[in-house]
This record gives C-alpha cells, structure tokens and sequence, in this order.
C-alpha cells in the first residue's frame, strides 16, 4: 500500500476522483495505486510528487522528509 499518497491527498482535502482527473485517469484506476494493487508508474509518481511539492523518495517512504530535494541545475 502507498499510504504517503493517500495521506497527502487527505491532508490536501482532495478525493481520489480529483486527484485521478489531475493525473487524467479515473478514480478507479487512482484508487489501485493508493491500495498498493498497482503499481505507481514513474510518470504518475513524478506528477505526484510535482503537485504535493514532495520528493518521490518521500512518497516511496525512503525518506520522513516532506521537502523536495534542491537541484543543482542552472
């Protein structure tokens, strides 16, 4: 089970139905990912991480830390 994005979701007051619209998919197929039936495609944890400003490492319970990570890009 991907319990972080079910939290982050309730946290935010949003339902699977409109996170899933965000991810263009239905809540069905969203609902899948939050109790671990399916798993997360790297496209949809990029796009979740983007929208909760979070690492996908944090989604992934590798780290307790909600920051992102800072990029070294310039």
């Amino acid at each position: 089970m991907y319990k972080r994005i079910r939290e982050l979701r309730e946290d935010h007051d949003l339902t699977q139905k409109q996170i899933g619209e965000m991810l263009n998919m239905s809540q069905t197929g969203y609902n899948q990912y939050e109790i671990g039936k399916n798993d997360i495609p790297t496209k949809i944890l990029i796009k979740l991480a983007d929208f909760y400003n979070t690492s996908i490492d944090y989604l992934l319970e590798r780290t307790d830390i909600l920051e992102p990570y800072k990029s070294n890009k310039k």
